[in-house]
């Protein structure tokens, strides 16, 4: 069992070769689930002349399989990228994207949050009361141990960035039972912590039917959502993110995938999509590592989820365009993140076209592009 399951686990082998486009024309052509290439170069062309851009996603969001026929009803990148900053207010964000203040303000409330039980900056950490100057590797060690002796961590520590770990970069998951027979991976550890901000976390014991799905990491839903002018908070749409590579990160920007999930009865969708460049053209119907086939399950608790999405976006009326991320315990939902400057094209991707939806479009109305 490796001791850091990190940055450098995603540049071994096991991670996917990304896709080039030497690569995807012959996949493109061999496909048999595509259109013909007559209609794909036809709806690519007539795209490009209605965004006045290129339709790049005409291909990552999979429109040139059969079954999407509402090729129409998928937004560029760049038109969604664009909407965030007119419906949350960058004043505000600092209350989701730094995570240590996320947990601060929704603590208060409680909200069920993942446990920190230690956090630094730079060479200061903060253990309970006290804050510990640590000068190197070894100290750090010393404080970890007395960590675990203090605050009875068992198994593991998840370690990731106070602000900006996008995609679950620079995040580590460290194994308690090998702290005396590691010393060159807790150096590199600790000199990448001092760098900056780090949160030190009790790993979330996820529900069974989620440890089935992919065990290697907690596997979270991540739901957007949109609050309109009169503060009603809506969904747009929901998809479970699970590791394909063993890895200890579910983020799809991280070799993994996504699978749709019904608001309604909490049902998986047949496909998960992976992004496009290392998943290619091929949509997946089980997780490859456990074989587990995606539409065989339901997520639990889908309606203490929902309910608590709706409480905790209403105590941000700043930020009015959201993604959270919620882990699923075994006794309940787990609000793990909440994400102001989140990937839309992801949800869009994954409820199938945002033109159609009847609370996008509400957002679009605002922006007058309606």
């Amino acid at each position: 069992m490796p001791l850091v399951i990190g940055k450098r686990e995603m540049n071994s082998k096991r991670n996917p070769q990304k896709v080039t486009p030497f690569t995807l024309l012959p996949q493109l052509y061999n496909d048999p689930e595509r259109k013909s290439l007559v209609r794909i170069m036809g709806e690519f062309i007539y795209l490009s002349f209605a965004f006045r851009t290129i339709p790049r996603h005409y291909f990552t969001r999979y429109l040139f399989k059969k079954d999407k026929e509402n090729f129409r009803d998928y937004f560029p990148n760049k038109f969604l990228y664009a909407l965030k900053p007119h419906f949350n207010n960058k004043e505000v964000r600092d209350v989701l994207e730094n995570k240590l203040f996320f947990d601060f303000f929704y603590r208060q409330f409680n909200i069920p949050l993942p446990e920190i039980v230690m956090y630094n900056h730079g060479k200061m950490f903060v253990l309970g009361k006290q804050c510990i100057l640590v000068n190197n590797a070894k100290e750090f060690k010393d404080l970890l141990l007395r960590l675990v002796q203090e605050r009875s961590v068992d198994e593991a520590l998840f370690i990731k960035k106070t602000y900006a770990s996008y995609g679950g970069r620079k995040t580590y998951k460290l194994f308690i039972s090998q702290l005396n027979s590691t010393m060159d991976q807790l150096d590199t550890i600790y000199l990448e912590v001092i760098q900056t901000g780090y949160l030190y976390q009790r790993v979330i014991k996820q529900h069974p039917v989620l440890n089935a799905l992919n065990p290697s990491s907690v596997n979270t839903l991540r739901i957007d959502t949109f609050m309109d002018l009169d503060g009603k908070v809506e969904f747009m749409s929901a998809h479970l993110r699970l590791s394909t590579k063993n890895l200890h990160v579910d983020n799809i920007t991280s070799g993994g995938c996504g699978v749709s999930v019904d608001l309604e009865t909490g049902k998986l969708n047949k496909y998960g999509y992976q992004e496009f460049k290392y998943g290619g053209i091929n949509r997946l119907t089980e997780n490859p590592t456990t074989k587990a086939i995606f539409e065989e399950y339901t997520i639990p608790f889908i309606d203490e989820v929902k309910e608590m999405v709706i409480n905790v976006a209403r105590l941000i009326p700043g930020l009015r365009l959201i993604g959270w991320d919620v882990a699923l315990g075994e006794t309940g939902p787990i609000l793990v993140e909440g994400n102001s400057d989140y990937d839309i094209s992801g949800n869009e991707n994954q409820y199938g076209g945002y033109l159609k939806h009847p609370v996008f479009r509400k957002v679009l109305k605002e922006i007058n592009y309606l």
